[in-house]
């Protein structure tokens, strides 16, 4: 069973109905004691990255989240859900991320925001996850922040929008798109049935 994180603000529909479609069974999750009976997380995200942290907190999954991550459970992070992974953005300099990987999330500044549409994927490391997925191919973004990490052994793909950023990061069981792979066609469903599989 896979649990879908519900802030108030992501994109949950559409990636339970990607699931669907996997033929993989799924749940919301609404609350921290969701979590019982979940064998896979995935946090999908749309909004802002207070919002995103201070609901996650109200409805108990903050620390829930927390005790997941770093029990190398399989965890699957959406755009903003790939984003609140870190320290600090300068989205919301007063709110702090879950920081369980190393770096901020920065706006772009010389390309125009938001970044919408579909943009490629650089592979980085060989990975279970692009198996059936060539290099460079492409993916649909929407967002107008990204993220820089000085830990590279976390980035398995990157993609360039002004400057070159983290799109794709792994460490154990725990992945992070910052594009939709639910909104990405075909390619996007592949990615999505390899972590199902890989996880």
């Amino acid at each position: 069973m896979i649990g879908i994180i519900d802030y108030g603000a992501g994109n949950l529909l559409s990636v339970k109905k990607a699931l669907d479609y996997l033929e993989v069974k799924s749940k919301i999750i609404h609350s921290g004691k969701d979590f019982n009976g979940v064998e896979k997380i995935i946090l999908p995200g749309v909004g802002a990255f207070k919002e995103a942290i201070v609901n996650l907190k109200k409805k108990g999954i903050f620390e829930k989240s927390l005790e997941w991550l770093y029990a190398d459970k399989p965890f699957l992070g959406i755009c903003l859900g790939l984003q609140v992974l870190f320290e600090e953005s300068e989205e919301s300099p007063s709110e702090t991320g879950l920081g369980f990987f190393p770096g901020k999330v920065i706006r772009f500044q010389n390309k125009k925001v938001p970044q919408i549409g579909w943009n490629q994927v650089y592979i980085k490391k060989d990975s279970p996850l692009f198996s059936g997925i060539n290099d460079s191919s492409f993916f649909y973004f929407l967002h107008s922040y990204y993220v820089i990490s000085h830990d590279r052994e976390i980035i398995i793909g990157a993609t360039e929008y002004g400057a070159r950023y983290p799109s794709i990061i792994q460490k154990g069981n725990v992945y992070a798109v910052q594009f939709h792979p639910e909104k990405s066609a075909a390619v996007g469903l592949n990615l999505l049935k390899n972590w199902v599989t890989l996880c």
